[in-house]
């Protein structure tokens, strides 16, 4: 993968510098490409790129044009089925010059324009330049994989694909969005196209646009679709398990498609174990395997890890993360998210990839998404047992399901029913809200807006978030089932805001690793959205079809085990003030009337509450992790500015038109 960056000056003003513009953009993504660089200028219009070599090492270089040298693309991401659609090209008789999927991407936009999308199997954002149209196209990924943010201020058009780029020079003014704020504060993430920076905007998973000079058009070309299809009642379990292993080990195997190294991660559970078991059938000299564990058992699985590693006979690569690891890398952590995060989790994340580099491997396929597509979360057996209890109110059974649901956190231990009545009960008959799987999560989570400056809080007094959800809802949502509804919600702000980003592709990317997901395969998407309910979660027994495709390829241990979803030590080691200089000095007095976002008062109560380990509740974690890093973040890119040496780009492949010269 890559990172790529553009200027497009509408406005016509020669004075405004866009290639120079570019080229502080990809200095500050560099990490993201570090093996070559290029530009293509053209007039008005600069696009670049920063490459992490993957296929066709010698001849992909970008910015590649097609075949009649009208469209130039920079791009990030990968085909995995480039090679079939490279042969369908030639059959077309388009000479196709290298082996990459670079050049797929361009000669099949030349062909068929924005349908092209629909032929790709892959992972990626891109621009393609139309020089006679003087027309930009940009698309990104089905299911928001790779990033791509974008700015469009006085007739002057940018991206990039992180947000510091855009934040490296002058046409922006540098803020925070306040509302984004309030819908990280509540759905961890903000609501596409939303970014945390005023005035920057992320293109939505499954969007593509077009920029000429009638301005901006933002167009969908697939969005997820929960409708059981008519023959599920229908199904078989045996033949539906068979349909899914082929289609998921398809999936893996074009996923293997590389032209360097390919490792795993390994986390001990189903989905990651699933995985490298299917690799280890299409290829076992692949299978270095990488996972992370931690000094307290409560987040540790490293057993689990060891057990996968040796029933699959993989090369295993395990490290332990310490809290004084969190401690050390979660400013860096949140300079690569470049949102504010509620967890440490990422921080891990990070170090990980970073091992996995330090064992020269580039790429690795990794198990996300299956949680999502096929009900493994708690929150969907939650949102079942709730709508149960409230339409049967004098159960005395079902509350008590509750307290087996989140047996990994201490607050359940030992909870009664009055206190889990308490917990669960936020809204109970609200059944028909089309909301309902998640309002008890937005409602704990958004507890720690209270946390906000008065200023702020006046602000946002009758900011509603969810109105931006509901309208753009999907068609058919209302006819969906209650688990398609949870799923959706799930998937389509969590996974693609979060759970692929701040601990996905930034995490990864940061160290020059690529990740490659088999379970978001947009074709084992489509399957296992079709299936049946009970398929997916049958009773309370999640991933109910990937447990039984999984019967005799990985340890009956694991594919037993109930489900522990990856998590990271808490946040109490910020506040060994004598170890971390960091949380004292973003949390001090200062900086927090300085930068304006959170009461000063109450966050000094919280940092006193969280030094002397007292009471302290889920919300109270998340609230400093989210304090700290929204501080941190403010400090980073809007309190100062983002140093971009153009230096640390090294030679860089300038093309003017269809003249190439080297410029350092």
């Amino acid at each position: 993968m890559c990172g790529i960056a553009g200027i497009y000056n509408l406005s016509r003003n020669t004075n405004f510098p866009v290639e120079n513009g570019v080229k502080r953009m990809l200095a500050l993504i560099r990490h993201r490409g570090p093996d070559e660089s290029g530009i293509y200028i053209s007039g008005d219009i600069a696009i670049g790129n920063v490459r992490l070599s993957i296929i066709d090492l010698e001849s992909g270089h970008q910015p590649m044009p097609d075949e009649s040298g009208n469209y130039w693309i920079v791009y990030n991401g990968e085909i995995f089925n480039y090679r079939e659609l490279r042969e369908q090209l030639q059959k077309k008789g388009i000479h196709v010059k290298t082996q990459s999927d670079t050049e797929v991407v361009v000669q099949m936009y030349a062909i068929y324009g924005s349908q092209c999308l629909q032929y790709l199997n892959g992972q990626f954002s891109f621009c393609i330049w139309d020089k006679k149209k003087k027309e930009c196209f940009l698309a990104r990924d089905r299911v928001g994989i790779l990033p791509l943010f974008y700015s469009f201020e006085n007739n002057v058009f940018a991206f990039c694909s992180e947000m510091k780029g855009l934040l490296s020079f002058g046409s922006i003014k540098k803020a925070l969005n306040i509302e984004s704020l309030a819908q990280i504060f509540t759905y961890w993430a903000t609501i596409a196209p939303n970014t945390p920076f005023k005035k920057i905007y992320q293109l939505p998973p499954g969007h593509y646009m077009l920029v000429n000079n009638e301005g901006l058009k933002i167009e969908k070309y697939w969005e997820t679709d929960f409708s059981v299809s008519n023959d599920a009642a229908y199904r078989s379990v045996s033949d539906t398990i068979a349909e899914f292993k082929e289609l998921l080990k398809d999936a893996v195997k074009i996923r293997l498609r590389a032209d360097v190294p390919v490792g795993a991660y390994l986390s001990g559970g189903l989905d990651s174990t699933t995985i490298t078991s299917l690799i280890h059938e299409i290829d076992p000299n692949v299978l270095n395997t990488f996972s992370i564990g931690f000094e307290d058992a409560v987040y540790d699985e490293t057993s689990y890890q060891l057990e996968a590693a040796r029933y699959l006979n993989t090369r295993h690569h395990a490290f332990k993360c310490t809290a004084d690891d969190i401690d050390k890398y979660f400013e860096k952590t949140v300079w690569h998210t470049e949102f504010p995060v509620l967890r440490t989790a990422p921080t891990p994340m990070y170090l990980l990839s970073e091992k996995v580099r330090e064992n020269n491997i580039k790429v690795v396929i990794t198990g996300e998404g299956a949680d999502e597509f096929l009900a493994g979360y708690s929150i969907f057996k939650e949102a079942k047992v709730r709508k149960f209890w409230a339409e049967q109110p004098n159960s005395k059974i079902r509350p008590k399901l509750l307290s087996k649901l989140y047996p990994y956190m201490p607050m359940m231990k030992g909870a009664n029913d009055i206190a889990l009545r308490l917990f669960f009960g936020y809204r109970l008959t609200d059944i028909d809200d089309p909301f309902y799987s998640h309002l008890l999560r937005w409602h704990n989570t958004s507890r720690i807006k209270t946390f906000f400056s008065e200023d702020i809080t006046s602000q946002l007094h009758k900011y509603n978030s969810r109105e931006l959800i509901y309208s753009g809802l999907p068609p058919g949502y209302k006819d969906w089932t209650d688990l398609g509804k949870a799923q959706y919600l799930e998937s389509s702000i969590f996974m693609s805001g979060y759970l692929l980003s701040s601990q996905g592709d930034r995490m990864m990317m940061a160290n020059s690793v690529e990740g490659r997901y088999p379970f978001l395969d947009h074709r084992v998407i489509e399957f296992c959205n079709k299936l049946p309910d009970n398929f997916k979660l049958n009773g309370l027994n999640e991933k109910f079809l990937l447990k039984k495709m999984s019967d005799g390829i990985i340890p009956e241990s694991i594919r037993k085990r109930s489900k522990q979803p990856y998590r990271a030590p808490l946040p109490g080691n910020f506040f060994d003030l004598k170890r971390s200089q960091c949380a004292t000095d973003i949390l001090s007095q200062d900086s927090l009337k300085s930068f304006g976002l959170f009461d000063s008062k109450k966050v000094s109560s919280l940092v006193a509450k969280m030094y002397n380990q007292k009471d302290i509740q889920e919300v109270d974690q998340m609230a400093i992790t989210g304090i700290i890093s929204t501080q941190l973040l403010y400090k980073m890119f809007i309190a100062e500015t983002p140093d971009s040496n153009i230096n640390n780009l090294g030679n860089v492949k300038i093309i003017y038109d269809d003249q190439a010269v080297s410029q350092v």
